[in-house]
């Protein structure tokens, strides 16, 4: 009997329909967006797919190859590809770039190992600006309430500004003159100058130069 009763419980605790009980749904019952539908949105490429092959592989190679520490190479390459970039910036490490001729970068500029500038829009990254470790600045979204359509906007970074390690800058945004972005923080709107932000999603911390 008491075996019948077991089998009968694990029966009904598999016969039943599953749903989510957080949410009262069942699978298959949300909608969904067809991906196979999306387009490009508001993106408009540059350059043509030679140009953009060529750079794919260059960018493989040489830009985010760590076997290469050398500023020199990478800034050249950057450079020959259309980016502006200024006196005196250390690229020794590995990055990733998207799109060179939407980048500019001032003077004096660090950028730590395997930062990723996917910049589908224009990047421009004012003079003495530290990015640090990790760190991946993108200029493209998604449509998610649509279509899931391309949207991009340009990511302005101005003088001064130290973002650190493993933080995430989404489109559209300005960075403040001499802000600083804690580590591992979202950047989903616009930043004022020369304050401390930091969190997911970020907020305002303190001012950076109050004692």
């Amino acid at each position: 009997m008491a075996h019948g009763a077991a089998q009968g419980a694990a029966h009904g605790a598999d016969s039943g329909p599953r749903y989510n009980t957080k949410h009262g749904m069942q699978p298959g019952t949300g909608r969904v967006i067809d991906l196979a539908q999306a387009g490009k949105g508001n993106y408009v490429a540059k350059k043509g797919l030679v140009t953009e092959l060529a750079w794919f592989f260059l960018e493989a190679c040489v830009i985010n190859n760590k076997l290469i520490p050398i500023s020199a190479v990478r800034v050249g390459l950057l450079r020959l590809f259309g980016a502006r970039i200024g006196a005196n910036c250390r690229l020794v490490h590995p990055i990733r770039v998207k799109a060179p001729w939407n980048l500019e970068v001032g003077d004096n500029c660090w950028f730590g190992v395997d930062v990723w500038i996917y910049n589908q829009a224009p990047i421009r990254i004012g003079s003495n600006v530290c990015i640090s470790q990790g760190t991946f600045l993108t200029a493209g979204s998604h449509a998610l309430a649509t279509n899931m359509d391309l949207q991009v906007a340009p990511i302005v970074i101005e003088d001064g500004v130290w973002i650190t390690a493993k933080c995430v800058i989404q489109m559209g945004v300005t960075i403040g003159r001499s802000a600083v972005v804690t580590p591992l923080s979202v950047v989903h709107r616009s930043l004022e100058a020369e304050g401390v932000y930091g969190g997911n999603p970020v907020r305002f911390i303190r001012k950076r130069f109050d004692v």
